[in-house]
């Protein structure tokens, strides 16, 4: 293990320890920050939203093709859930019609290194993930 994984992964102990005292819902669930994150992250779109904008700007027609099986609608609203929480950023320019722009804030930017690590864990757990689901599939079955 790297010196840098070793100093991840004390960084990650730290935050469970952080997360473990946290015993019971607060009585505002909009104050407990691991929740109130997790809930937009947590989201089935927004990882691919920040992943697609992770080289620059894109316009709502790119993002959309680039996504893939997104509704325009849940685009829009998932584009404006990021707005409202900093992490990304909507651009108008005056043109007829207007074009409109949208980027990662540095926020969002900043949330690119945890969503990768997530990443390069699916990607390298998958095929367990898989055959674990068949197993237990198999079982009930």
């Amino acid at each position: 293990m790297t010196k840098a994984q070793q100093g991840n992964l004390v960084a990650v102990r730290g935050m469970l320890d952080s997360v473990a005292q946290w015993t019971g819902a607060p009585a505002d669930a909009g104050q407990c920050p691991v929740r109130d994150v997790l809930d937009r992250v947590g989201q089935k779109w927004t990882l691919l939203i920040l992943v697609a904008l992770e080289p620059g700007p894109r316009r709502f027609s790119q993002l959309h093709r680039q996504v893939g099986d997104i509704s325009k609608r849940m685009l829009t609203q998932t584009l404006r859930q990021l707005e409202r929480d900093g992490m990304v950023a909507r651009q108008v320019f005056p043109t007829k019609p207007p074009a409109v722009e949208y980027s990662l804030t540095d926020l969002g930017r900043s949330a690119l290194d945890p969503i990768g690590l997530l990443l390069v864990w699916a990607d390298r757990h998958h095929g367990a993930i898989r055959a674990a689901r068949a197993r237990f599939d198999a079982a009930e079955g």
